[in-house]
């Protein structure tokens, strides 16, 4: 729906979206219904996203323990591709769950979907939805598709621990210093470390619940977010050299993005998961609102990745390329080159602009 203009001579504004429902007590009763009827011995399949991130892969091993603690034995965790977990990752406890695609229970009794925002997420794995006795989504973005049997989506939560997390409890399970590790690190990563829109007081509220079972914030948080091969401190510099600025872009909200290739991850001997906190690096331009980075995944397909500082919805652009996310962080897969990506995300940017403006969410330096 187009609103009123509030910004350059005729350029229309869209208006703020309605909030999205998040789950109701049926929906919960549906998720802890599909836990507790479990047959005898089943076996129970956890899935997150392809190239899962710290709230992809935190949430999932952090349920799978409390799944654990519920008796479940027969229990794997995994996602689409390579198996292959980035390296910040890798010392999370659960880690034990993990196997890779090819070798997952072809017929799960419950099979349970982490932080995908839709099928296409799932890759080779999609057809476990069929085969699967039930399937539960565990996720908080507001573009998910509700695929799957039971849906619990709060696009109001931080991120996907915080249902993940209210899903334990509501099954029993209590919180022990191995769950709040694989929780503390999906709730900081998905907020920035406590920097972005999304840190409410009720994420406070969850990171001090798993705090107090004893874990170290500090360890942790450099662990995941300042430790990095100095190979890929050289290839940001490659990277972030190539950035550029488009002011006039977003209905003058401005743009700033830049893109990394597979030569420049061969130069410096780089695996592709030391590019994903790179986006920091460059939302923190000051003259624009929207940032993205065009990741090379393959000859001609990009990996990308947008943020907003609030005042343009990059959900809505990511949607219209075939992708999801939220209002202030979303992704895509581009196919052609890195300028054509970035063409198709400037034609989308002017009609993501939100219509009701405040200086909380106007980028740093603008009028």
């Amino acid at each position: 729906m187009t609103g009123s203009s509030g910004g350059p001579a005729g350029t229309a504004f869209v208006d703020e979206p309605a909030p999205v429902a998040g789950p109701s007590e049926a929906d919960w009763a549906a998720a802890v219904a599909a836990v507790r009827d479990l047959p005898e011995d089943p076996e129970v399949l956890l899935i997150c996203h392809v190239n899962p991130d710290g709230d992809a892969l935190g949430s999932m091993l952090g349920f799978g323990l409390g799944l654990r603690r519920l008796g479940i034995r027969r229990l794997q965790a995994t996602f689409p591709g390579p198996p292959e977990v980035p390296e910040p990752l890798r010392g999370l406890p659960g880690a034990e769950l993990l196997v890779p695609a090819d070798r997952v229970y072809p017929a799960p009794d419950l099979m349970i979907c982490f932080d995908a925002a839709s099928e296409s997420r799932l890759g080779e794995l999609l057809g476990r939805l069929d085969t699967a006795g039930t399937s539960v989504v565990l996720d908080h973005h507001a573009s998910n598709t509700r695929f799957g049997a039971v849906h619990v989506v709060d696009p109001a939560a931080a991120a996907t621990s915080v249902v993940a997390e209210e899903l334990l409890d509501r099954l029993g399970v209590p919180l022990d210093a191995a769950i709040a590790e694989c929780f503390y690190v999906a709730l900081a990563t998905d907020t920035g470390s406590f920097r972005f829109a999304a840190t409410t007081p009720a994420v406070h509220l969850m990171a001090a619940r798993l705090l107090a079972t004893g874990i170290d914030p500090g360890v942790i948080s450099r662990r995941i977010f300042d430790t990095r091969p100095f190979g890929a401190v050289r290839l940001y510099g490659d990277v972030l050299g190539r950035a550029r600025l488009e002011p006039a872009s977003a209905a003058g909200l401005g743009l700033v993005w830049t893109y990394a290739t597979l030569d420049d991850l061969t130069r410096h001997d780089q695996r592709p998961y030391v590019l994903e906190p790179l986006i920091d690096s460059v939302r923190c331009a000051a003259e624009a609102d929207v940032s993205c980075v065009v990741k090379q995944i393959a000859p001609g397909e990009w990996a990308v990745s947008m943020r907003s500082k609030g005042r343009v919805d990059v959900s809505r652009v990511a949607v219209a390329l075939g992708g999801g996310g939220h209002r202030f962080a979303a992704g895509f897969t581009g196919r052609g080159t890195a300028d054509e990506v970035v063409d198709r995300i400037r034609e989308q940017l002017d009609g993501a602009v939100i219509s009701d403006d405040s200086e909380g969410c106007r980028p740093s330096g603008r009028a």
